[in-house]
């Protein structure tokens, strides 16, 4: 069985990770173009932890700038077995209100100008998005929630638009009788990619604002948001130490296959596949194309 490493990919407002012990940066190359910044690797008591800041510190890049591909491979190459990403977003529900933590289940991908997948032309794969969140990750991020005090709300859609402008009225009052729970710039195709890696993935979605359908709330702005930022990330901070802590320290079978899912996924003849994106994919596909 595998050893667990835990990744942290830190949102808007979480460019650090305080905790972390052993530290040392590292920047690893990846055959998908330039990820968002070095990794810090390290542990929380003895668990290895990958730490990643999604927008670099300073926040140097929009969510359209983000190389996801380069991002989860990085991940992959320093060894994580399971990846929480930490969000800022958006809420749709009254009883969703700004500092809320959302322990999302679901995703919708409204994004369209970044690259969604690390197959194509020369090697085919078709990976299961139907329950994109890896279940028993998400309910260990509830109970590192509840033992830090923090009551997350269990489930949840969360919304990705492309941005990085906020949603127009219309957008948001859409959304919300659809049913949405939260919105985001981030989160897709993040699950997507942590997919087709065999990456464990969840999301902690932390509440900013109540985006503009609310009559009472109609205008979102970065200063509103960094306020609640602020202190989302002190809780957010504790809930990874927590859940680091009580993490088990060799990888669990995920239930849904989360880890094995390129097992049935790889569709082009090995005659057809492309030798150049096999090489890519050394890191994300590793297992099966050596099988």
């Amino acid at each position: 069985m595998a050893k667990s490493v835990l990744g942290i990919i830190g949102g808007s407002g979480i460019y650090d990770l305080p905790g972390l012990k052993n530290v040392r940066e590292q920047r690893i190359a990846s055959p998908w173009g330039e990820p968002s910044g070095s990794l810090r690797i390290g542990d929380i008591a003895g668990l290895p932890v990958v730490f990643l800041p999604r927008h670099d510190k300073g926040h140097r890049l929009s969510p359209s700038d983000i190389n996801y591909r380069a991002n989860i491979d990085v991940l992959k190459r320093a060894g994580v077995t399971d990846l929480v990403s930490l969000s800022a977003c958006g809420s749709f529900k009254e009883d969703l209100p700004p500092g809320t933590f959302v322990l999302i289940d679901q995703f919708i991908d409204r994004t369209y100008k970044r690259e969604s997948s690390f197959f194509g032309k020369g090697l085919v794969a078709h990976v299961s998005m139907a329950h994109p969140v890896s279940p028993l990750l998400r309910a260990h991020l509830r109970n590192a929630a509840m033992a830090e005090g923090i009551v997350p709300h269990w489930g949840g859609t969360y919304v990705c638009m492309e941005g990085p402008q906020f949603s127009t009225l219309a957008e948001s009052i859409t959304y919300k009788e659809l049913g949405y729970s939260v919105i985001g710039m981030t989160n897709m195709p993040e699950a997507k990619l942590a997919r087709e890696a065999e990456l464990c993935y969840a999301t902690v979605a932390m509440v900013t604002d109540f985006d503009c359908w609310h009559p009472d709330h109609d205008a979102v702005t970065v200063q509103d948001i960094i306020k609640v930022l602020m202190d989302n990330a002190g809780r957010a901070q504790r809930l990874v130490a927590r859940l680091a802590r009580d993490f088990p320290r060799e990888h669990e079978a995920c239930p849904i296959g989360s880890d094995r899912a390129l097992d049935t996924a790889l569709i082009t003849a090995p005659e057809a596949r492309d030798p150049a994106l096999i090489k890519k994919l050394d890191a994300v596909a590793g297992r099966v194309l050596k099988g």
